[in-house]
């Protein structure tokens, strides 16, 4: 079984000061220089290029009779930002939830543009939750997107945008958007799966050989899956949002799309719950068997104390040595031990002692102790 290991947190996220200016654009120390990918494509047409930034691009982008994706990676460029306020006139408060990437997915309408946020929750190669968040701008024949990490789980939509299998080349940047947060979901499906799996796992190694192991990769599972419940929830919000808005941009054959990402949202909702009271029925039970261990153990102990203690006290009164004839003066002392000289004496209460012990042993076991 491939272990979930427990990994410690790649990078905390920086909340704002009490009292800081709303709008402002954070850029964190350790940020990646930006991968800027532009896509062209429509029915017939693909083509991509690898950008230095994004100065003059509005001016690149006039051509209706294309769709055009800009996929932005890394933030470490305040020019970028300024580019997008000055060129595209894109709103402070996105760019800081863009820069600030512990949002909540959401979305949200702006006139010219419409804004958006999903969390991407994929397994990395060393089987543990990465959990990044891929924002999106979308005008009329433009999708931005915004990653603040080099990797993804989009490459599926990459491919068939390339290959320009289905409607993803002809349905327009509010489809392009859909199958991007519709992968997103689907991984959410695989993560699920994979976690499914290694729970089977566990509950079968519960029967076979527990140990606390089981404890600790349950509660890693179990402490995920609340990550991927405080996603899952408003990411069906989000779906809702989107199926509901008069926004132009999202084009009414997109929304047939959205009402079966919905649908999975609402099953990753189900399987969530259903895999969390797995877990804390994996755990329940490896309590419960080591209870159960731990009262045999006890059992065992009690009936080996049971059967001694009378054959201790046995030992304890003949071990007192009152004799009972004086050795000096060979007077008898009344009310003393008269079979401290008794012959076959040790004999005779190794008999005694373990006659008693048959008994206790045959008592057990007829009330059912050794079973």
């Amino acid at each position: 079984m491939a272990r979930s290991k427990h990994k410690h947190h790649k990078h905390r996220y920086a909340l704002p000061s009490p009292g800081s200016s709303p709008g402002m654009v954070y850029i964190d120390e350790n940020s990646l220089a930006p991968h800027i990918n532009l896509y062209s494509y429509n029915e017939s047409y693909y083509n991509v290029e690898k950008l230095e930034n994004i100065e003059g691009l509005k001016q690149r982008l006039t051509d209706t009779i294309h769709n055009y994706w800009v996929e932005i990676k890394g933030f470490n460029s305040i020019q970028l930002f300024e580019t997008l306020t000055k060129d595209w006139n894109i709103n402070k408060l996105i760019l800081e939830d863009i820069t600030r990437t512990y949002q909540r997915p959401k979305y949200e309408e702006y006139g010219a543009y419409d804004f958006a946020i999903s969390r991407m929750l994929f397994l990395d190669e060393e089987n543990s939750l990465e959990n990044e968040q891929l924002s999106f701008i979308l005008t009329s024949n433009v999708l931005f997107t915004f990653q603040d990490k080099y990797e993804d789980c989009l490459d599926p939509i990459r491919n068939r945008l390339e290959i320009g299998k289905g409607n993803i080349r002809i349905g327009g940047s509010s489809y392009l958007m859909y199958a991007l947060m519709d992968m997103i979901v689907d991984e959410y499906f695989a993560v699920l799966g994979s976690w499914s799996e290694q729970l089977d796992l566990i509950e079968d190694r519960l029967f076979e050989k527990p140990d606390k192991t089981i404890m600790y990769d349950t509660q890693l599972i179990k402490r995920n899956l609340i990550t991927l419940r405080r996603v899952a929830w408003p990411e069906r919000d989000k779906m809702n949002d989107i199926l509901r808005t008069d926004s132009p941009l999202i084009g009414e054959a997109t929304k047939v799309y959205l009402r079966d990402a919905y649908d999975h949202c609402i099953q990753i909702i189900d399987m969530v719950e259903s895999l969390k009271e797995i877990s804390a029925s994996n755990i329940d039970m490896y309590l419960s068997i080591i209870s159960n261990r731990m009262n045999e153990i006890m059992k065992v102990l009690t009936i080996i104390s049971s059967i001694f203690i009378p054959l201790t006290f046995i030992a304890g009164i003949y071990g007192m040595n009152f004799s009972r004839e004086d050795p000096v003066t060979g007077k008898i002392l009344p009310q003393n031990m008269p079979e401290l000289y008794q012959e076959h004496g040790y004999l005779y209460t190794m008999i005694v002692m373990g006659i008693i012990a048959v008994v206790q042993v045959i008592y057990f076991w007829r009330k059912g102790w050794f079973k």
